[in-house]
């Protein structure tokens, strides 16, 4: 069994910025891609960011394309998804995963527990 953590929420204002981390047991993150979800109240879990195995390819939701850049640190087995210019609508709880890419996204295959992130106007 794969353990994934997430951490690094908060509450900040529009436009600031916050870099959440995706920690895994047992050198995991060394052979599997690695992705973000997240969930507002009231709304679906959706797709936020994945990368892949060895770090090449990268996949973004639209809406965060260009404010988000996920990484991989697999010497640390630590993935982490860098916020910029954070909007009051990407206020959810953040989930990282750990899973196979597939194209556009990732199949996910172990869960962490969730982060919230809380973006003030």
């Amino acid at each position: 069994q794969v353990q994934v953590i997430e951490s690094g929420g908060g509450e900040v204002q529009a436009g600031g910025s916050l870099r959440l981390a995706c920690a895994a047991s047992g050198r995991t993150f060394s052979n599997y891609g690695m992705g973000w979800f997240r969930q507002a109240p009231g709304k679906e879990r959706e797709f936020v960011s994945s990368i892949s195995r060895g770090g090449s390819t990268t996949y973004y939701k639209n809406t965060v394309k260009d404010r988000f850049t996920i990484s991989k640190d697999n010497a640390n087995d630590t993935g982490y998804l860098q916020m910029n210019s954070l909007k009051p609508e990407d206020t959810a709880v953040y989930y990282c995963a750990a899973g196979s890419l597939i194209l556009g996204g990732i199949l996910p295959l172990y869960w962490g527990q969730g982060t919230q992130v809380t973006v003030t106007s």
